[in-house]
């Protein structure tokens, strides 16, 4: 065998495997590439939300931490140390399941109580390492996927916002909002990325959103959409501070954020089982999970120390084990490196961040229709009895009305009312309630 490109057939499902260099970085390269975008996108969101300029030095800031806590939660994981980490190749990112929480957060509360509720929401996530094998079966395919799919839901008006030219141009009225010079550049990215995932093949299918990005960027310069001032005024080198936003312990957001913590701790126990099925045909031991959970929770509350979002498994590359049968940690590890090193480097979130924000509309309206397709998916194996069509209703038509209308709950006090206009916490806690409670015979 040729110690430097060929791969060992028989060790590939063995997450200690050290396979050769050039296949390690060019295995890990792919998984940072299919988890990027998703990546930073939460980031920019929260960013637009606290009413921080497009582009400008604090979305560079968030995007660049999303990049280095990415890559340092990975770490946890594949590397570990003592009880934390699942030793496996899994691979963390900024998660999609805090936004609707995180929205609600900035907008009432500010940064500052943001950071103290991800701290804080962390060390409760590391906490249920301690039972999660206990509390898995809350969260059958009938509540995941309503969870999962209300993410989705929530987010896709963002996504067709950001697309016809973002939310603050929409709230000023501006005329140009929603012409065809806004929506050009999203349809680019669909069209790009759509072609990219159904006409090619390996890396390039993988990357097909990444690549529709890159594509839409590339258009925009064509046509003079981008603005380079922020890159040029980015650092190339610099060591993030901790408590950039301060740190404020407010209870409404510590307890949205919290009980989010329990879902996305579900998400990750789904991935890691879901690597050790694809990658080496077994399941996942309860170390594992335990360790995984630890991790997520752990480079969570690492991050908000630093002004950091929220860290989870990404389920995008849980499908590249699945595909290419690599288990090797060492792989993930490579991309997780490199994370750390773009995290360091503020040109490169500047660069992220000079991107027109109908481009990123056009990525994020298939990133968020791809988070309802998987929530879609898991409820398609469920047994449509009358009990779980009735949960399915009342979860999602009060989860999701409430959040349409919110006036709806002004005369609850202020942290109750925050909580529930959120969209996605009535729909979790009515969805595990109903599951517990009502009789599975009540069909």
């Amino acid at each position: 065998m040729n110690e430097t490109t060929d791969l060992d057939p028989s060790r590939l499902s063995d997450p200690d495997y050290e396979i050769p260099m050039a296949p390690r970085v060019a295995l890990g390269m792919q998984h940072v590439l299919a988890m990027f975008a998703s990546n930073v996108t939460p980031s920019i969101i929260v960013a637009g939300a606290a009413g921080f300029a497009f582009g400008g030095a604090d979305m560079v800031f968030l995007i660049q931490m999303a990049m280095l806590f990415a890559g340092v939660a990975t770490l946890f994981q594949t590397i570990g140390f003592g009880p934390v980490g699942a030793r496996l190749p899994v691979m963390q990112g900024t998660s999609f399941a805090f936004v609707p929480i995180m929205i609600g957060i900035v907008k009432s509360s500010g940064m500052a109580a943001l950071m103290g509720s991800v701290v804080v929401a962390g060390l409760f996530h590391a906490a249920l390492g301690t039972i999660i094998g206990r509390i898995r079966h809350w969260f059958p395919p009938l509540v995941s996927g309503l969870v999962i799919t209300t993410i989705g839901l929530y987010l896709i008006p963002v996504g067709i916002k950001y697309a016809a030219g973002g939310a603050a141009d929409f709230q000023m009225n501006n005329p140009a909002w929603g012409d065809f010079s806004r929506w050009g550049l999203a349809l680019v990215v669909i069209f790009v990325a759509l072609g990219c995932k159904f006409y090619t093949r390996g890396l390039t299918s993988s990357a097909a959103v990444l690549i529709g990005l890159v594509a839409g960027y590339v258009v925009g310069i064509a046509t003079g959409a981008v603005n380079f001032g922020g890159i040029g005024k980015a650092a190339w080198f610099a060591i993030p501070m901790p408590f950039k936003y301060g740190i404020e312990f407010n209870m409404t957001a510590i307890i949205g954020m919290c009980l989010i913590s329990i879902v996305s701790a579900i998400e990750t126990v789904g991935d890691i089982s879901g690597i050790a099925k694809g990658g080496a045909g077994r399941e996942a031991t309860d170390k594992e999970l335990a360790g995984g959970t630890y991790a997520d929770g752990i480079g969570s509350a690492i991050a908000g120390v630093f002004g950091g979002l929220p860290n989870t498994s990404f389920s995008q590359n849980v499908g590249i084990v699945s595909m290419t049968g690599v288990m090797s940690r060492g792989v993930v590890t490579i991309g997780a490196i490199f994370l750390i090193i773009c995290g360091f480097v503020p040109k490169i979130g500047a660069v992220v961040a000079a991107m027109p924000i109908s481009v990123l509309g056009g990525g994020v309206i298939l990133m968020f229709g791809m988070v309802v397709s998987a929530g879609i998916n898991m409820l398609a194996g469920v047994n449509w009895s009358r009990r779980n069509m009735m949960i399915l209703a009342t979860s999602i038509s009060v989860g999701l009305g409430l959040q349409a209308v919110p006036k709806s709950m002004q005369h609850l006090p202020d942290t109750l009312e925050m909580l529930a206009v959120s969209g996605l916490l009535p729909v979790a806690v009515l969805a595990v309630v109903m599951n517990l409670v009502l009789p599975e015979d009540a069909d």
